[in-house]
């Protein structure tokens, strides 16, 4: 029951991930303008995102381009766009295979060790696209706070911490915590069935003693 709602809970938890890493990907909220010092232009926002920009304009309307090129993106956003793509498909395997090992409350002695293989299979992947997850964001992250800070930087290309940042830590996080929970899951199985196979199967019992001293007597009047 309660392995159960282990399993559970972690595939929840892997599918909230990999939700928020295929939204992550594809918001344009990556970096956006920051109204500081002289830059009173607060009726005009934009959004940089992975694949576009955007420029909203007093909550009236919003225009969304594609970037042209790859090299007009900065550094940093070029390796996201890998990372974050890498990401989005790891942690999609990692809910099918975590899918596929689940299916073990109806399964033969035989098979639950491969199973088992099967969850922790899926548990380290879904730590391994967290951790690609992770990579992008908080690189991103710290370009943006070093550049804020920067006082070469010029003040209307100073930008703040966009809403998918936000929102890949916490998808990130979930994915972590998802594969946390089926490697301890597959831990305590192993110690289970370790400790199973480990106890003695050919001690006498309690019933095969009595046996013996009631057998006794009567052996003993045959004899007489």
């Amino acid at each position: 029951m309660i392995s159960g709602a282990l399993q559970i809970a972690g595939l929840l938890l892997g599918g909230i991930g990999v939700i928020g890493t295929f939204a992550v990907t594809g918001m344009p909220q990556w970096r956006v303008s920051a109204f500081i010092e002289n830059n009173i232009i607060v009726f005009e926002t934009i959004w940089e995102g992975l694949w576009m920009h955007c420029i909203r304009q007093a909550n009236i309307r919003m225009q969304c381009k594609v970037y042209d090129s790859v090299l007009a993106l900065s550094q940093e956003l070029q390796a996201s766009r890998g990372l974050m793509c890498a990401g989005s498909v790891l942690s999609f395997l990692s809910f099918l295979v975590a899918i596929i090992g689940m299916k073990c409350t109806r399964c033969t002695q035989s098979s639950w060790q491969a199973k088992g293989y099967v969850i922790l299979m899926a548990g380290l992947l879904f730590i391994l696209s967290g951790a690609v997850e992770l990579i992008p964001v908080c690189w991103v992250a710290n370009t943006i706070i070093s550049d804020f800070y920067n006082p070469m930087v010029n003040v209307a290309q100073k930008k703040e911490l966009g809403e998918a940042l936000y929102l890949g830590w916490v998808a990130a996080f979930c994915l972590i915590a998802a594969g946390a929970i089926f490697c301890c899951f597959y831990c305590c199985c192993e110690k289970t069935r370790s400790y199973r196979y480990s106890t003695p199967s050919h001690c006498p019992t309690h019933s095969q003693h009595l046996h013996g001293k009631t057998e006794s007597p009567y052996l003993k009047s045959q004899y007489v």
